[in-house]
């Protein structure tokens, strides 16, 4: 099976749609994901993920079913005392590298910033969520691997952005979400790519054979946006 994670364009998040880049962002990448044997589109409820997923759809000849968890990771925490509570990552460096249950892949939801949010009830909602469109296409999660049933090998793309496909990479891959967010940039409209390795009959574990891919716009010539990136 081929699990194929997609950011959005770069967007415009006062209208919660895309840049006109971000416009361009989604024609060049429909190029690229009207190509492939896709078997189901699944899309983010967000303007942005729906925007950036149309022309990809058109290509294909395909619908998205929409997936309210599939919007961005919404779990709001408290960063520092008396701001507004906001997403539970881009904490700085100097704060959570010192938290030595962030690198832990179970006791992670128990620093005392996640702990002032919906972090984990939010983060198993994605999982369970995930797991449910695998279930649909043949993957049934048992204990931190899959059992596939005989045949199947959809390929499958998901339309949404950057929070919730590092608490899916987690969720398959057994790594802290926090290291997940803090230490990857997945640019807009980037193409992250995860295949079943099944050395034994029936025995399935997602790799990842590529993150934040944006060469449909290196072929174009369209620079990659830093959205969401924080450079000095």
């Amino acid at each position: 099976m081929k699990l194929i994670l997609i950011r959005h364009g770069e967007p415009d998040y006062s209208i919660d749609s895309l840049t006109e880049k971000g416009f361009r962002e989604a024609d060049l990448l429909s190029k690229r994901i009207g190509k492939l044997p896709v078997s189901a589109c699944y899309c983010s409820p967000l303007g942005r993920a729906k925007d950036t997923a149309k022309a990809a759809l058109k290509a294909l000849g395909a619908e998205a079913e929409i997936l309210p968890w599939l919007r961005e990771f919404h779990a709001p925490v408290e960063d520092r005392a008396g701001e507004p509570k906001s997403i539970p990552w881009d904490f700085m460096p100097g704060y959570w590298t010192k938290q030595e249950e962030l690198y832990h892949r179970d006791l992670w939801f128990e620093n005392e910033k996640m702990k002032t949010g919906p972090v984990k009830s939010e983060y198993d909602n994605v999982a369970a969520g995930l797991d449910e469109i695998l279930k649909k296409h043949g993957y049934h999660r048992e204990g931190r691997m899959y059992r596939a049933d005989p045949g199947s090998g959809d390929t499958v793309v998901l339309f949404c952005h950057f929070g919730v496909i590092c608490v899916m990479l987690s969720h398959l891959l057994g790594i802290p979400a926090p290291l997940l967010w803090q230490g990857f940039f997945l640019a807009p409209s980037s193409v992250t790519t995860l295949e079943t390795e099944e050395r034994i009959p029936g025995e399935a574990y997602f790799r990842c054979k590529g993150a934040g891919d944006t060469s449909h716009l290196y072929a174009e010539g369209e620079p990659v946006s830093n959205s969401g990136f924080f450079p000095r």
